[in-house]
């Protein structure tokens, strides 16, 4: 007998009144684009792993490229990343014209090892890409302090990891620190991924522990002025319609997917 790694039949029995409801009302309302319902799960999204603005995009490969471009990495920058992590993580970085350089992976986790970052990064280096690979999270302490020490930015390619934590234990930076995103480590006693780094990029692909029923995503930061230009990048550089500030993309979270996150957002944990 063959038992399905992901089962999506199932997973939509056990949700269909509350998931059919939630659909229909979309329907009914013929409320498509940038309805409530991705307001909504903006909120509900950010308040779960506790950074101050969710922006939902259309896939966590759009997520990463609009970190990117939003943290002003382009031609002649370099980021890294971990060797095996899927392709959506270097063609962020290749589509927005900086160059990949990528680290290997520590035998025992198959993350990034924190060990061989230093060697990698040059004077052409801007940024870290860790991958939180199949809900096992990243070695952020001494990620996050190799990235200060070097004045580089930390963009959580979280896709894998919602609901995944890290111990306090493990977090070895001071509580006076206030530079990373979300709670301070003698807030609580397991920190959520995603909020360790300057922004943290999720993916909502169906076959995710929480997953749309199409591509989806979604940019989380605590810093204003990136939330600002993720925002005007993923809907064609305007907060009012019509009124172009900057030359952007059409990556907006569809209203019928944030309508499916919204229910099983609130099963997640369970």
């Amino acid at each position: 007998m063959n038992i399905p790694f992901v089962d999506l039949n199932a997973q939509y029995h056990a949700l269909k009144p509350e998931m059919d409801a939630a659909i229909q009302s979309v329907l009914e309302r013929t409320a498509f684009i940038l309805g409530p319902e991705v307001e909504a799960f903006e909120q509900a999204f950010a308040d779960y792993i506790g950074a101050k603005h969710a922006i939902g995009v259309g896939s966590g490969t759009d997520a990463l490229r609009l970190a990117l471009e939003a943290l002003d990495i382009g031609p002649g920058d370099e980021v890294i990343t971990v060797a095996n992590t899927y392709i959506a993580t270097c063609e962020a970085i290749s589509h927005v014209g900086a160059t990949v350089r990528l680290v290997d992976v520590d035998p025992h986790t198959y993350n990034i090892d924190p060990t061989k970052i230093e060697a990698a990064i040059t004077p052409r280096t801007k940024a870290i890409i860790p991958v939180h690979l199949y809900g096992q999270p990243a070695d952020m302490a001494p990620i996050v302090a190799i990235a200060r020490k070097h004045r580089l930015k930390v963009i959580e390619d979280a896709a894998q990891a919602h609901g995944a934590r890290i111990a306090d234990s493990q977090w070895r930076i001071a509580d006076s620190d206030t530079s990373a995103i979300g709670h301070q480590p003698s807030a609580i006693s397991y920190r959520p991924v995603g909020t360790f780094g300057d922004v943290a990029c999720f993916s909502f692909y169906p076959s995710k522990n929480l997953g749309a029923y199409g591509d989806a995503g979604a940019v989380l930061t605590d810093d204003d002025e990136v939330a600002e230009r993720v925002w005007l990048l993923h809907n064609h550089g305007q907060k009012v319609k019509y009124e172009h500030l900057v030359v952007g993309y059409c990556h907006r979270l569809d209203n019928l997917q944030a309508a499916v996150l919204n229910v099983k957002l609130s099963h997640l944990d369970e």
